[in-house]
């Protein structure tokens, strides 16, 4: 119990640090967003006004204060440049997110492992070589050039999927597929290195003494252990995913999270921004605690 206590205060400071980096970067970017918002034909008289309606008159001490204290009341300040609340617009978009979030992690992980166990099986070997490759390929393209040969490949050439999101599962494929194949690779590559290094372990030998054929001992007891240190590179792995989202999401046209944070930066929309990037940092650690429950169910040695 006192492991999750520790779990939880962390997640805490690593909020608490998040709000503050973030505040303090947008803070000390030159210009006023004000006027920014507005332009440059506005009078001086209105974007003083208005600056002191946003309390970006008061000195960033005063200004953190106010923010952290509406945070803990669940009130992430108003966008700037959309005038609705953060929390709700950040609320609105996170559902076409986690959708896109989930099924490329679902991707990731079901073509890494199982490309991984048939790479480590076959080790030295044809099918070996072939998915080395594609997990070198995966780590190596960038998500933009997966994106635009997806479509190029699946909507222009032989039109079977669509090329932008209008809301189905099926348009759902080709953006996850982006998303996810960098992690593929990477998960791929793990999978293969963890389990060939349970090759000649004292236990694998006992099952073997025991009449289970070397492949059977190798999959239901060498992958359980060999997936430790898998699950932990998954729950990790969210957050190269919500940041390639950024990406993903504007090439295929998805209102999420990631465009939601871009649109924030264009218009410089100090609330907006922040909302979007401390929700992110939530997700994350709440992703990592959850991968460490898993590892413990797995191998509960890890409890001590």
């Amino acid at each position: 119990m006192r492991g999750y206590i520790r779990r939880f205060l962390g997640v805490v400071l690593v909020l608490l640090g998040v709000m503050v980096l973030i505040f303090i970067v947008l803070r000390i970017i030159p210009g006023n967003p004000v006027a920014v918002l507005l332009n440059d034909h506005v009078n001086k008289e209105t974007i003083e006004r208005l600056t002191a309606s946003m309390n970006l008159d008061k000195s960033m001490p005063e200004q953190f204060f106010l923010y952290l204290s509406g945070a803990i009341r669940g009130d992430l300040g108003e966008s700037y440049f959309m005038k609705r609340p953060v929390l709700t617009l950040v609320l609105d978009v996170f559902p076409n997110t986690i959708k896109l979030t989930v099924l490329a992690a679902s991707f990731a992980w079901i073509f890494g492992i199982v490309t991984g166990v048939i790479s480590a099986m076959h080790h030295d070997r044809l099918p070996d070589y072939l998915f080395r490759g594609l997990s070198l390929l995966g780590v190596s393209v960038p998500v933009f050039m997966v994106a635009l040969f997806l479509q190029y490949l699946f909507y222009f050439k032989f039109s079977l999927l669509p090329l932008s999101y209008d809301g189905s599962f099926v348009s759902l494929i080709l953006p996850a597929i982006s998303l996810g194949w960098n992690s593929a690779g990477s998960v791929a590559r793990l999978t293969r290195s963890s389990l060939m290094e349970q090759f000649g372990q004292p236990y694998l030998d006992t099952a073997r003494a025991k009449g289970i054929s070397a492949r059977k001992a190798l999959l239901t007891h060498g992958l359980k252990n060999a997936m430790v240190p898998v699950i932990t590179m998954l729950a990790m792995q969210l957050s190269g995913m919500l940041s390639g989202a950024v990406i993903t999401e504007s090439i295929f046209g998805i209102s999420g999270l990631g465009k939601l944070a871009l649109t924030a930066v264009q218009t410089r929309d100090m609330p907006l921004l922040q909302g979007t990037v401390l929700f992110s940092a939530l997700v994350i650690s709440v992703g990592n605690i959850v991968a460490d429950i898993i590892n413990v169910c797995i191998d509960p040695r890890l409890r001590v």
